[in-house]
């Protein structure tokens, strides 16, 4: 080779190759990583020979190993199904109580229950429980029907107002606004707002406990405070499903919203529905 192809300063030769000027010189690969290099040809014609690699038109070669990812996934997802199994029989033939005196059975089902809660019940709850206007916060301890597990799984068994279910939880209030004048309805929304420290005209409390003697304390109480077995709320909290102001309350006087809760023992099962009432109860405001 002339001199004109060795470069000056290193004396390696040249490729011919030459960009704006700049020359490449013809300097030999390393020898580990030209091993290198021929080591992962080796190695990747040896995997598609072992393991599934060519795709064909309607699979892929076998490989003689006869491994599958799939059936590895399949093989595990059984496994898990077997794992499960005996905490979801325990679950079918324990009462809620019991599930929730055993530490794991609890721990499973407030899992499986989380789990169910997620796909179910957040389009109305929410998804962290807090619920919304006309649907129930879960995380606080104010229960219109009780919230002890047992009290909670008959709720979600049987629904709330569910017309197919005969068991369902059922209460209406009556629509005052056919019952009593609208002054004796902005009366008893201001004394029901006083009982919790709302009230902004005062002068119409004393007339609206009058009121509420008349036609409230059948279904609340003579202290405001509820009752359970009628799914009435305490008025007396701060903890209100349709709004607190005296504008709400007398809206719902006058023209009561009644939510519906869908019976979920058709839909989920016994089991789930045990796991689901465990979950709720664990959120903190179960009693």
């Amino acid at each position: 080779m002339s001199d004109e192809h060795i470069d000056e300063f290193s004396g390696v030769s040249m490729t011919g190759h030459e960009w704006d000027g700049i020359r490449e010189l013809n300097n030999p690969l390393p020898c580990w990583w030209v091993i290198t290099f021929y080591v992962t040809i080796v190695w990747a014609i040896g995997y598609t020979i072992a393991y599934p690699a060519w795709p064909m038109l309607t699979s892929a070669t076998k490989g003689v190993l006869g491994y599958s990812s799939r059936n590895d996934v399949r093989n595990e997802l059984a496994a898990a199904e077997v794992a499960k199994g005996k905490y979801i029989a325990a679950i079918e033939a324990k009462s809620i109580s019991e599930i929730a005196a055993d530490d794991a059975l609890r721990e499973f089902a407030v899992a499986a229950g989380g789990a169910a809660f997620k796909v179910n019940c957040v389009q109305c709850h929410g998804s962290g429980a807090q619920g919304s206007a006309g649907f129930p916060n879960l995380n606080d301890d104010d229960w219109l029907w009780g919230g002890n597990a047992d009290q909670i799984q008959q709720t979600i068994t049987h629904g709330i107002r569910f017309p197919s279910d005969p068991d369902t939880r059922l209460s209406e209030m009556p629509a005052f606004g056919d019952i009593i004048t609208a002054d004796q309805i902005k009366q008893v929304s201001a004394y029901a707002a006083s009982l919790s420290g709302q009230v902004q005209d005062a002068k119409l409390v004393e007339p609206g406990a009058k009121v509420f003697a008349e036609n409230c304390v059948a279904c609340h109480g003579d202290n405001a405070k509820g009752n359970r077995e009628l799914g009435a709320p305490d008025l007396t909290d701060a903890i209100w499903l349709y709004g607190s102001g005296e504008t709400d309350i007398a809206a719902q006087v006058r023209a009561p919203k009644h939510g519906v809760m869908p019976a979920w023992i058709g839909r989920l099962g016994e089991t789930k529905v045990k796991e689901l009432a465990i979950y709720v109860h664990s959120l903190g405001g179960g009693e």
